[in-house]
């Protein structure tokens, strides 16, 4: 009997018990529950009315993590069988593994085994009969292609596995299937909402979802890095939807390599990479056929209610797995602690002395360090890697422009050659040309005087657009770039001006942008 003044609802998924008035914000401290201030949360009421009528796909917890499947056809004989009593599955044990297949089990079935070879593709889910005995059914999860006499039932494979694809090859014999559930489809006519505000008092059976989890593809290493750079904040924000798809275009224009060439299935995630639109990244929710110039980076491993709830303007809180190895910026000796609980090797190269700063991987992406298991990191002198505060308010359209000159878009720290020194105005071109997509119109541009230590960008009134400058000294004739007043954007400020002074004109400027919150 349900205890008195209390509520039940689910919190991306798992079951709490809750006193009555609680609100948004006491379901997500108490179920600990990953979310960021200022994202949008989704509340789905408890309607059994709009329910689909059969179920696509299952969460599979296990001691190791949650597998998500997919139902392959639900009108074969083991399909049906799952979707009938899948319950029955919980508390199996792995039972052996090999290097084409993992099996939990055994336990008894009602189907028939056959004594023929059964084609799998990674990825695939079969029943399969050890000895043809149908008192010694397994579930077997295939790791690669091939075919094998499994003892499977006539109709071969009933479902696939479409997220935490990397958990199948890290089970071991203690390792145990500890709970199956339905992922409800609701329909868009399900009563729900969208809100970042955590007050919002919750009710009796609603559903909580505080993010999404992305399992990027290992295909699509390039596509992860430019996937990082656009949540480098946290967030998916949506401003675009449609009844197939949310998109966010904050990255619009930016180039990402074509990688991965396949079916954008409900929670594919993806990115136009040619043509119109080059630099969007879109979130599906239906099927959608492969693309040439749509390259997929991922896919929703968890909270695809939130996907199908969200609209324009709301903030998704967003995690991936992997997450990004964040280590520019940071010494030897704090990344080297880092990478070793990711088993990867570091190999320091350039400046190697511990007070170095990494400015610079081998390889650069996330994936593909992970897959090497090994990085080689170089190092800079600390004198010339320099903090800047960056004007957004200011100047926003400016400092997104520096921003993707010096590759701060998609990494924590800039590069930036010193060009030329004269007296006492310092100038730099940045190696990357954004000049050529990208617009600098006059915005921020100088009124009464150059301030020291102030950054300026030669704006498209004057012919050498895109030209970053810095004076040491204040100045009432010129800005930053040696332009008059009007051709100078002023995009942010040196925050430390004796390192900056430092600089000779053989150097390159490693740039550290600064947060507010250690600016203040």
């Amino acid at each position: 009997m349900e205890e008195l003044g209390t509520i039940q609802v689910l919190v991306n998924g798992e079951k709490l018990s809750l006193p009555d008035g609680a609100t948004v914000q006491s379901a997500i401290d108490t179920a600990e529950a990953p979310y960021k201030i200022g994202a949008s949360v989704g509340i789905l009421k408890k309607s059994e009315s709009v329910r689909s009528e059969s179920v696509r796909e299952y969460r599979v917890k296990t001691t190791k993590g949650e597998l998500r499947l997919e139902i392959i056809d639900h009108l074969s004989a083991s399909a049906r069988r799952w979707m009938e009593d899948f319950r029955q599955y919980e508390g199996i044990s792995l039972r052996w593994g090999s290097k084409d297949a993992t099996a939990f089990g055994p336990f008894s079935e009602s189907l028939k085994p056959e004594r023929n070879l059964t084609k799998l593709d990674k990825y695939d889910v079969a029943f399969s009969a050890g000895g043809y005995n149908p008192s010694n059914f397994h579930l077997l999860f295939s790791l690669a292609e091939h075919s094998a006499d499994y003892g499977a039932p006539e109709d071969g494979p009933f479902a696939k596995v479409v997220g935490g694809k990397k958990l199948l090859t890290s089970f071991e014999r203690s390792d145990r299937i500890l709970e199956i559930e339905p992922v409800i489809e609701w329909q868009e006519s399900a009563k729900h909402l969208v809100t970042d505000d955590t007050n919002t008092i919750l009710e009796d059976g609603d559903g909580l979802f505080t993010f999404i989890m992305v399992e990027l593809a290992l295909e699509s290493p390039e596509g992860a890095e430019f996937f990082f750079g656009l949540i480098k904040d946290g967030f998916f924000e949506v401003d675009y939807e449609s009844s197939s798809f949310i998109s966010d275009t904050s990255l619009k224009g930016e180039i990402c390599s074509f990688e991965n060439f396949e079916a954008r299935k409900d929670g594919a995630v993806w990115v136009r990479t040619a043509g119109y639109g080059t630099g969007k990244v879109f979130i599906s929710r239906d099927e959608r056929t492969a693309s040439v110039v749509h390259s997929v980076i991922g896919h929703i491993q968890q909270g695809i209610e939130l996907i199908h709830m969200a609209g324009k303007g709301h903030s998704i809180f967003v995690k991936t797995d992997p997450a990004p190895i964040n280590i520019l910026g940071m010494g030897f000796k704090e990344a080297e602690k880092h990478l070793e609980g990711l088993g990867v090797e570091l190999v320091r190269e350039g400046y190697k002395e511990d007070d170095a700063n990494i400015v610079k991987l081998n390889p650069s992406s996330t994936i593909d360090i992970l897959l090497a298991k090994k990085v080689i990191a170089t190092g800079a002198p600390d004198s010339l890697v320099i903090r800047v505060e960056l004007y957004d308010e200011l100047a926003p359209k400016s400092v997104d422009f520096f921003r993707h000159a010096v590759g701060l878009t998609f990494r924590p720290i800039g590069t930036l050659p010193v060009m030329m020194i004269y007296e006492d105005t310092y100038l730099f071109k940045a190696a990357k040309s954004a000049e050529k997509y990208k617009e600098i119109l006059p915005e921020n541009v100088l009124v009464d005087k150059t301030k020291a230590f102030e950054i300026g960008i030669t704006n498209q009134a004057a012919k050498r657009m895109g030209i970053v400058g810095v004076k040491t000294e204040d100045d009432d004739l010129f800005g930053p770039t040696g332009e008059k007043f009007s051709s100078t954007n002023i995009i942010g400020k040196i925050l430390e001006p004796e390192k900056f002074k430092a600089l000779t004109e053989k150097d390159t400027m490693y740039v550290l942008e600064s947060n507010k919150e250690e600016i203040e």
